[in-house]
């Protein structure tokens, strides 16, 4: 009897441990999370978010500071009176209840500019924002990392604006961006562009429909908007994370590295160019032209050195292959 009483205390009703894991499970951000409607800053890092997070607050604070002031805070209710906190003390209940709202206002209060939000997939972090435009942020900020080549990040990779979300299926994408494109793209206004896709956690949305309808409703909106796949005047960024889509429209997505901060501030001779891509394909032409003459050099001394006819008719239809 006195072996099976402790064990009766120990015993505890399943719905104890049931709340239990769920407080322990409880995600990151909970509450948080990324959904259809919000703006902000979709970053990626290389396997570590928490810092990831530290540095796109010092980043964009730095910057958001420059371009709209420092943030003005209150602290209207975090000011108690001597007669609340008399009161109070006789109240326990209110004074928790008091300080757990004081807490989370304050919270609200300092992130209202920026706050980041659960982006749904592994090394993407979102960053919502509050009272400014995202695209004109990120691209003053690629701008002066282009200009000065200061490296100011270690685990933040590509910083995109997110200005629109809508839900990730077909229908509300083409009723959401039809109005979404207009300021870039509606008559008078015009302009090349190309749309990049990327889909994270989302096995329903089909890449080549996705563009394809896109594009359209960019022709529709005026027939002057052309295709351009080398040096555009917008790129269409399309962001897909599990069942919301992030659209934005920027500029100098190909002179900024894709807005990778990494590989911005990496000096490049093409960048004074007005158009690097046909730069490139120059060079490229030149090297292919040298590699050839090369080719046909070793295939002659090949020609010379080998007797067997077979094996020196063979060998310049294997160089002839790679060229092409």
């Amino acid at each position: 009897m006195a072996a099976a009483e402790p064990a009766a205390r120990k015993r505890r009703p399943k719905g104890h441990f049931a709340a239990g894991a769920g407080r322990a499970k409880r995600p990151r951000g909970a509450g948080r999370q990324l959904e259809a409607g919000m703006r902000g800053i979709l970053i990626t890092c290389n396997m570590n978010e928490r810092k990831c997070v530290g540095e796109a607050y010092s980043l964009l604070g730095e910057y958001g500071d420059l371009l709209y002031g420092p943030e003005q805070f209150s602290d209207h209710e975090e000011r108690l009176s001597g007669s609340d906190r008399e009161e109070d003390e006789d109240d326990v209940e209110a004074a928790l209840k008091k300080e757990v709202g004081q807490i989370r206002a304050s919270t609200e209060q300092k992130l209202r500019r920026f706050q980041s939000v659960e982006s749904g997939a592994n090394n993407v972090v979102f960053i919502r924002t509050q009272g400014i435009e995202p695209e004109n942020l990120v691209h003053h900020i690629l701008k002066d990392m282009h200009t000065t080549k200061k490296k100011k990040t270690r685990v933040i990779l590509r910083m995109l604006p997110i200005s629109g979300t809508c839900k990730a299926f077909m229908e509300d994408m083409k009723k959401y961006t039809e109005t979404f494109f207009e300021p870039w793209f509606k008559a008078p206004n015009k302009g090349t562009f190309q749309i990049v896709y990327k889909a994270r956690n989302n096995s329903h949305m089909s890449r080549e429909e996705v563009i394809k309808e896109l594009a359209g409703i960019v022709g529709s909106l005026n027939p002057e908007n052309k295709v351009d796949l080398n040096n555009p005047q917008y790129t269409i960024v399309v962001e897909i994370i599990k069942t919301v889509c992030c659209l934005s429209v920027v500029r100098d997505y190909v002179l900024f590295r894709k807005y990778n901060l990494q590989e911005v501030v990496k000096s490049n001779k093409e960048d004074a160019q007005q158009n690097p891509s046909s730069v490139t394909e120059k060079q490229n032409s030149e090297v292919a032209k040298a590699e050839t003459e090369e080719q046909e050099k070793s295939s002659k001394e090949v020609k010379e050195e080998n007797t067997n006819q077979s094996e020196i008719e063979s060998e310049p239809k294997g160089n002839d292959a790679l060229i092409v």
